[in-house]
């Protein structure tokens, strides 16, 4: 059997989540994964588009671009409520000017930067950025704003910085819905039962970080590098919730909805495969 290719993010809620189906944790997995790559999420959006690899991690907003490559699998994704990407600026910054203001995204297929094109589209000044430079690029007055996204929610504070919108929680008030951030996406090619093997694996890795959280703690804290403990935790603690292990009918009609609504403001293509297999 050729081994699956495979990406995810080096954020603590990724190796969280793949921990186990990586380090041969699931005693009875059917699936061969070679070395996974691990990259930031732009990147492996990037990689999406040019459908480098089997199973990805990828933002929502990257998702619309490539439904008639991919299918969103029920397990691995990042969504939930209060947990959205932070629009923020230096202390005293006026968040009514940000028409004329340089504001960076971390990613232009990142869901951060589809939701801060949803709640100011007459912002045009855009600048790409990774998303660790962000907050930085912002105290230095490179950029004016910013829009943060994954331990960056922890730490903006002790960059000076005040939060001027939470567009997660903006997203939440006009859809209703939780903001979908990330999903682990398969290729379509692999077809349904390899997808479902897939799927549930992904699913059970997560089951076992659950009980044996000691034991992923080495891994993960060699790709968080520098990161406190404390926000480590509660980075997973944040963004490894039901939703991670089932996205269920809440889960895709939140997904459905942002879709639907990056079509009508003309971010995503007219037309979008079903998100499914």
């Amino acid at each position: 059997m050729i081994p699956l290719s495979l990406g995810y993010s080096p954020c603590p809620n990724d190796t969280y989540i793949f921990y186990a189906l990586t380090h041969g944790k699931l005693t009875r997995s059917e699936l061969a994964f070679s070395s996974p790559l691990l990259a930031d999420v732009e990147t492996l959006n990037g990689w999406a588009m040019e459908k480098k690899l089997d199973v990805t991690k990828l933002s929502f907003h990257a998702l619309g671009h490539v439904l008639d490559e991919y299918c969103v699998l029920s397990a691995g994704s990042a969504l939930g409520r209060g947990c959205g990407p932070l629009l923020v600026a230096r202390t005293g910054f006026d968040g009514n000017t940000l028409v004329g203001a340089r504001v960076a995204i971390p990613g232009k297929l990142t869901t951060a930067a589809m939701l801060f094109r949803m709640f100011s589209p007459e912002s045009v000044q855009l600048i790409e950025m990774r998303f660790d430079r962000i907050m930085e690029a912002v105290q230095e007055g490179t950029v004016d704003a910013g829009v943060i996204i994954h331990e960056s929610r922890f730490t903006y504070g002790d960059f000076g910085l005040t939060c001027l919108q939470d567009l997660g929680q903006w997203w939440e008030e006009i859809s209703g819905h939780p903001i979908p951030l990330g999903c682990i996406a398969a290729r379509r090619s692999l077809g349904t039962e390899r997808i479902a093997r897939i799927d549930q694996e992904i699913h059970d890795s997560i089951l076992w970080a659950d009980a044996h959280q000691d034991q992923c703690l080495p891994y993960i804290c060699e790709h968080a590098q520098e990161m406190d403990p404390q926000v480590m935790q509660s980075h997973i603690g944040l963004y490894v919730n039901e939703y991670s292990k089932d996205l269920g009918e809440s889960g895709m009609d939140a997904i459905k909805t942002f879709l639907r609504m990056g079509q009508e403001v003309g971010i995503l293509p007219n037309h979008l495969h079903e998100i499914g297999l």
